[in-house]
């Protein structure tokens, strides 16, 4: 455990010296910045005021910018180390692979998943300045899909790392499923099943495998109760999980996959040629 926290320690200092950590923290504190100079606390929509409304904007956001970020900077990590000649290194120290691996994913969840929170702690702080009122519970649950949909795709990516040869085809796959997942998010490619006769239950089941779609319609669910911009899948959704079900099914699905892919890129590690 020592040797854990360790690695994780060593690669949150080398993150935070890296370029990409400082565009990726000015991009969400910016994000915030720009929500605020163009009035979205003061705006009303849908009965949605204050900080409710710059939260539900910011997470929207997040939901296109936070996968891809997480994707690019983390593919690098055992490929670009592998291409660096880290492990025959590492194989000389007193630390297990488990350690070393399991240290790197803790110690980038914790750098990708800073900002994003500081950015939103930084908009509750200055709402409250302002006196606008804090809608506690949007922030505690904005922040705990934010934490999964991060975990999520930081499992993907050190599985695509440990998959990849060098640091260049981990980044050309990496873009790949970000851009798969992107072409089914709101049924794109659904649509098309459909027109073949595909039944709803099976077209929604297909999108509800991906986790950007879980997020997103678990952030509709929250002004849009019933569903009404999904159209008659949201039938289909409802009548499955209920909104408190889903709700939970978005919070710990994305954080299952995530978890999943990591292990068995571990796994993968492990019986991999590491030189």
């Amino acid at each position: 455990m020592k040797h854990l926290w360790l690695t994780a320690y060593a690669d949150i200092i080398e993150s935070l010296r890296a370029r990409w950590f400082m565009i990726y923290t000015l991009v969400f504190g910016g994000l915030v910045v720009v929500l605020f100079a163009y009035g979205l606390a003061e705006s009303r929509i849908m009965g949605f005021t204050g900080l409710s409304r710059l939260l539900l904007t910011y997470i929207q956001l997040s939901m296109a910018i936070l996968p891809v970020f997480v994707l690019i900077t983390t593919v690098r990590s055992v490929a670009g180390d592998r291409e660096a000649g880290v492990f025959e290194y590492l194989l000389s120290l007193p630390i297990s692979l488990a350690a070393w691996f399991w240290g790197k994913i803790f110690g980038r969840f914790l750098v990708v998943f800073a900002p994003v929170l500081l950015a939103m702690v930084g908009a509750v702080i200055w709402g409250t300045v302002k006196g606008v009122d804090v809608p506690w519970d949007l922030f505690v649950y904005y922040t705990g899909l934010l934490m999964a949909l991060a975990w999520c795709f930081l499992g993907i990516g050190m599985l695509i790392s440990t998959m990849a040869r060098s640091s260049d085809v981990a980044q050309g796959a990496a873009f790949v499923v970000w851009l798969t997942l992107l072409l089914f998010l709101d049924l794109i490619l659904l649509g098309i099943l459909i027109q073949e006769h595909l039944p709803a239950e099976t077209a929604v089941a297909i999108s509800l495998i991906n986790p950007m779609q879980v997020f997103r319609t678990a952030t509709m669910m929250l002004f849009d109760p019933q569903l009404v911009l999904l159209g008659p899948s949201a039938y289909v959704i409802l009548d499955t999980f209920g909104q408190s079900g889903y709700i939970l099914y978005a919070l710990f699905y994305p954080i299952f996959v995530g978890t999943a892919c990591a292990a068995t890129g571990f796994f993968i590690f492990k019986r991999s040629d590491l030189p």
